[in-house]
């Protein structure tokens, strides 16, 4: 679910972009074109994307090259604060690993080019398994693949997440995702983090559940903590596929350091949430709970230790973004005050249940 930025002019953004990137190219500005810039309205709150077509004659001949803009978001809807800077700095380190994800062209920190900071990836042929509509009730999963295709992307989309789970994160650098400040250990760190976004973010009152959920994960936070590189968005709908082959890892900025199980947990809320929290029977072909644990235990040769308790984390995060969205939603009037979706929605429907099976 998302809304494009209606105020953009895109028009104006294509001939900002245009005068910025000539100088990067080393081309005369009148040889330069940007094409079918356009807004996807599938991009997410958190922020905005634009797609378009850089065409540029070079040696006497033309190039084109399809790229995507990631723009820090002018008003913060999912996070309290956003740094576009350290998503592109996590592509590039990810870029020579088996990861596969799209290669980070230019970053540009400076708000005079389109009015905020903002950093230029390849863009990636394939298709998304979508959210809206849900994967398991319509869209090209649903209505064009058959069982053993489902099964064939849902397994090579776990390898694509095990495979950051493998990474060596300190010879790579993400040392940077640390943050020392919040806590000893990275889960500390991450609950931290958490608890202040539940405090910036929503009124406590509403979301009893959110309540329940943080004070369990503060008293129950396991004493083995493996660390590795954590994807944080881990799901279907983040990935790219060219046919059931997974050609890209998209949407990093909720990556952190801590243990692996937590995107594992991620992968297996999101489409419980993504079913079950909408009514919805799953679609034959993708593997259950267990196969799923299994395969990336084998994989990643690891133990999902403490599954149960970071799937609470998973859906406490995903019920307080889910909260913000609500939120917004009836700040642009697109639902009423009284409208209930901000603490019942899919997640937070997911996460009541969780905590009654614990």
């Amino acid at each position: 679910m998302a809304f494009a930025d209606e105020e953009r002019d895109l028009d104006q953004t294509a001939e900002q972009l245009r005068k910025w990137v000539a100088p990067k190219l080393s081309v005369p500005l009148e040889k330069v074109r940007i094409e079918d810039l356009d807004a996807p309205l599938s991009t997410g709150f958190s922020s905005d994307t634009l797609l378009f077509d850089l065409v540029y004659e070079t040696n006497g001949a033309e190039r084109r090259e399809g790229l995507v803009a990631r723009l820090e978001p002018e008003e913060y809807v999912m996070f309290p604060d956003y740094d576009v800077a350290a998503q592109a700095k996590v592509l590039q380190l990810l870029e020579h690993t088996d990861v596969p994800v799209p290669t980070v062209r230019w970053l540009e920190t400076d708000e005079s080019v389109v009015g905020v900071p903002f950093y230029v990836m390849t863009k990636v042929e394939g298709r998304i398994p979508t959210d809206n509509p849900p994967m398991h009730d319509e869209g090209w999963i649903a209505e064009e693949t058959t069982e053993t295709e489902r099964e064939a992307i849902w397994w090579n989309g776990l390898e694509a997440m095990c495979a950051v789970h493998r990474l060596d994160w300190k010879k790579l650098g993400f040392e940077l995702l640390a943050e020392p400040g919040r806590g000893e250990t990275a889960l500390d760190q991450q609950l931290d983090y958490w608890q202040d976004y539940f405090q910036w973010g929503m009124d406590a009152s509403r979301h009893p559940d959110i309540v329940q959920a943080l004070d369990y994960l503060e008293a129950n936070k396991p004493k083995e903590q493996p660390v590795a590189l954590c994807w944080g968005d881990s799901r279907l709908a983040n990935q790219i596929f060219d046919g059931v082959d997974c050609a890209a890892v998209l949407d990093w900025e909720m990556a952190r350091l801590g243990d692996p199980v937590q995107d594992l947990a991620w992968w297996l809320a999101s489409d419980r949430c993504f079913s079950e929290g909408l009514e919805l029977e799953r679609l034959p072909g993708f593997p259950d709970k267990t196969a799923t644990i299994a395969r990336w235990e084998q994989s990643t040769g690891r133990k999902a230790d403490h599954f149960d308790y970071y799937t609470i984390l998973a859906l406490a995060r995903f019920s307080m973004n889910m909260a913000r969205v609500g939120q917004y939603m009836k700040k642009i009037e697109i639902i009423d005050e009284e409208n209930e979706f901000d603490y019942e929605n899919l997640a937070s429907i997911t996460l009541r249940r969780a905590l009654s099976e614990l």
